[in-house]
């Protein structure tokens, strides 16, 4: 199961690899060749001393006119380290493949893009001995995908949509676009998609309305994301009931319970936490016992 933003985003690119030269041509505007094979490579740069690198996914694109190295890196905020390994990145795969690489930067935020798109140059101004220009899609270049049949003429470009637009007030209808677009394709693909895009989105409520989007789709529920959201119901509802036993046994004895009390414990989403306050809760004089040694 996906679970994290950067091994869902190796998982579309494998899902549909040509995913990545379309929005080079078509959001970019960058002439990259048609490609006529893709295949995936090792992500591992480490070499024999004990540094490790790695890039997010790395594919071999093979074209009429040359081969060229796709590297992909998802970049949620600015990062001085990461920007300066990237140069490394490139001359460590252009030695070991002999082939031309092409850096690919793809993160959900405007400032973030426009930081990653700053060329770096390294050497004596004026003369640089390298430089090194980021290709960067991001939420200022990347079309937001409203129209069903839009989204439904190309899923993958929805999903990036998704990825890169699907939070704010405009989500629901990226969203409830996307989810039909997916019903269009087969099941297995329409899954890794629902995961890549559940693994993705940071903002809680674009989550949720993603999940309640797909309730309603039977394949969502034969995939192991579906196991995951029902575990975390039943997570979310040991922690409801053991929060209101808490504050029960305290009004059972009929000990007052304030209103600082009754927020704190119900704030709590610590179920080992809770299980020691509702222990203490069945010998407590004072609700603030509860809190005692902490």
């Amino acid at each position: 199961m996906v679970g994290s933003s950067h091994e869902a985003l190796h998982r579309i690119f494998q899902k549909d690899p040509e995913l990545l030269t379309r929005a080079l041509q078509r959001v970019l505007h960058v002439p990259f060749p048609r490609p006529t094979e893709i295949a995936a490579l090792n992500v591992d740069l480490t070499e024999i001393e004990p540094v490790e690198r790695r890039v997010d996914t790395l594919l071999r694109a093979e074209t009429d006119e040359g081969t060229y190295l796709l590297v992909v890196e998802s970049q949620g905020k600015a990062d001085e380290r990461k920007r300066g390994s990237w140069p490394y990145y490139l001359s460590y795969l252009y030695e070991k493949y002999r082939c031309e690489p092409v850096l690919i930067v793809i993160t959900q935020s405007s400032s973030t893009a426009k930081w990653a798109s700053r060329p770096i140059r390294l050497g004596f101004p004026g003369w640089h001995s390298l430089s090194v220009r980021p290709l960067v899609l991001g939420p200022d270049n990347v079309p937001v995908i409203t129209d069903e049949k839009q989204a439904e003429a190309d899923p993958t470009l929805a999903v990036l949509s998704a990825m890169t637009h699907g939070r704010g007030p405009g989500a629901m209808a990226i969203l409830e676009s996307l989810a039909s677009a997916l019903r269009t394709i087969d099941s297995d693909s329409a899954a890794v998609f629902a995961q890549f895009v559940d693994s993705c989105l940071v903002d809680p409520q674009a989550k949720q309305m993603w999940r309640d989007l797909m309730t309603a789709v039977q394949y969502f529920w034969r995939h192991p994301l579906a196991e995951q959201v029902r575990e975390e119901g039943r997570e979310q509802g040991r922690i409801q009931n053991q929060q209101e036993m808490t504050l029960r046994v305290l009004e059972w004895r009929g000990i007052p319970v304030p209103d600082a009390v009754r927020e704190r414990v119900m704030a709590c989403e610590d179920l080992d936490q809770l299980e020691l306050w509702a222990q203490r809760a069945v010998h407590a004089t004072d609700a603030a016992e509860l809190f005692a040694d902490e």
